[in-house]
């Protein structure tokens, strides 16, 4: 195989179409763009200001801005209090896949963090991805044990 045998798929690649080139062609007279009017016109579409009634993009934009903006890189928790957690046995290992499996969480792809709301009498072994202060305290002190995923 050399250079000059290379060719693209069949298919990929599709011949423009030539508009405006008679009636035969498919594209004549009107070229696609219908009968008169703004849209049939060279130079058409106008600029950004005009909108044909809607509030302008510039004049939107202060009412966008206004109420802050989402954060590309935020990260959304799932939180699942103590007191969910008292349907686990005994020295059971609660992970975000057993939590799962459980229904505790909204969205089970994104990360889990133990919140402290609740009681826990028995003890677990909680491996989820972010633990609250108040959460840790009690979950030692019912004789589990709290590990990090990364």
């Amino acid at each position: 195989m050399k250079l000059n045998d290379l060719k693209p798929n069949p298919g990929s690649k599709k011949n423009r179409k030539r508009v405006g080139r008679g009636t035969s062609a498919g594209q004549g007279k009107t070229a696609g763009r219908g009968t008169k009017g703004q849209g049939a016109r060279s130079g058409e579409g106008g600029r950004l200001y005009r909108q044909g009634g809607n509030l302008p993009f510039f004049r939107r934009l202060p009412f966008v801005r206004g109420k802050g903006f989402t954060p590309v890189n935020q990260v959304n928790f799932n939180e699942v209090n103590l007191d969910q957690l008292k349907g686990f046995k005994t020295e059971v290992e609660v992970t975000p896949e057993t939590l799962a499996d459980a229904r505790l969480l909204r969205q089970p792809l994104d990360p889990v963090v133990i919140m402290g709301r609740g009681e826990l009498k028995a003890p677990l072994k909680v491996r989820v991805h972010r633990v609250t202060k108040s959460a840790r305290a009690k979950i030692e002190a019912a004789g589990g044990t709290v590990e990090l995923i990364a």
